[in-house]
């Protein structure tokens, strides 16, 4: 039985588990309501890049920080829809868009951006984007434009919230996960670890999200990849067992969420990875890029899924997953 009256103790008592247990528990519960050798394979590609007027302390789009990352204007639609279709030749079945706006804005680059959307969704994709803050009637557009998810991550507890971005409030970021649900697009949000916060707070972001009227579809789990200019540069990197707590966590309280392990696969091997998918990630971001952080490239990703003898999860349209009927993909 799904739940979203989670008390904090009780996620805490979940997340304290001795790790071997704690991962135990976790597979059983993945394998009640997902193919345990199923991993979907999604692809974040950055339209706008850079320039972002926020302050998040991790990341290198941010104006006000000097990081290696040059500023380029949103692109074209045609070269976004080469990108979508390279990636599912490549065996994704979910293609993200993602643009450094604080919010979105009614204007000509939101409607090139529903166009990219139609055009992503016609290939037979789970399109998803993260663009920032979004009103009610914005969602609306991007869910009639053919919209099925949209990321907007919470990063971090309530609490620790205003040590990480003082630029916009945690009840905006709510606000826009409300917006997102109300216009009946999935919900992707997650968050990140590895930013100073403590152990509470990595609980207590896990209690935000199992606590919202309906869970996330998907729920990314992030380490922070530290990137010199910003204020983070130097923190340090996060323990495969922090990421198993959370992933495991997450999978316990939301057990048929999509778990993603998300940015850092990049400094983890294969064993590590493993150990995230047996404690209940189902999910990868495929590339050599998360936007502007490195990832592990395709040919890295064929060799992990031919290791551990897991498959891509097949693409389908929302249309098509009423009937049941999956697209064909290219095996990674």
């Amino acid at each position: 039985m799904l739940r979203t009256d989670w008390t904090r103790a009780e996620i805490t008592a979940i997340y304290n588990v001795p790790v071997l247990d704690l991962i135990y528990q976790a597979a059983t519960v993945h394998r009640q309501h997902h193919d345990p050798q199923e991993v979907q394979v999604c692809t974040l590609l950055s339209v706008k890049t850079g320039g972002c007027p926020e302050d998040c302390a991790y990341c290198p789009q941010a104006a006000r920080y000097h990081t290696h990352v040059k500023v380029h204007k949103l692109m074209d639609v045609d070269e976004v829809l080469d990108a979508a279709n390279r990636a599912k030749e490549s065996g994704s079945s979910r293609f993200c868009m993602g643009a450094a706006w604080r919010e979105v804005r009614d204007n000509r680059d939101f409607d090139k951006v529903l166009d990219m959307v139609r055009g992503v969704n016609q290939m037979g994709l789970e399109v998803c984007c993260t663009l920032g803050m979004l009103t009610d009637s914005q969602a609306q557009k991007l869910k009639d434009a053919g919209l099925y998810a949209y990321n907007h991550n919470l990063d971090t507890s309530k609490e620790f919230y205003g040590d990480i971005i003082s630029t916009r409030t945690y009840d905006d970021r709510l606000d826009t996960l409300g917006h997102v649900r109300q216009a009946g697009i999935s919900v992707c949000s997650g968050g990140i670890i590895g930013m100073g916060e403590s152990h509470n707070d990595r609980i207590g972001m896990l209690l935000t999200l199992a606590t919202l009227p309906q869970h996330p579809e998907s729920v990314p789990v992030n380490a922070l990849v530290p990137v010199e200019g910003t204020p983070l540069e130097d923190q340090e990197r996060v323990s495969v067992w922090g990421m198993v707590r959370m992933i495991a966590t997450a999978r316990i309280i939301m057990p048929t969420a999509m778990v993603r392990l998300s940015a850092g696969r990049i400094r983890m091997n294969t064993e590590e990875q493993a150990l995230c998918f047996l404690a209940g990630a189902n999910s990868i971001f495929a590339g050599d890029k998360l936007l502007t952080t490195p990832n592990p490239d395709v040919d890295a990703d064929a060799q992990l899924f031919q290791t551990l003898n897991i498959r891509p999860k097949a693409a389908f349209s929302q249309k098509e997953r009423q009937k049941g009927v999956r697209f064909e993909l290219i095996p990674v």
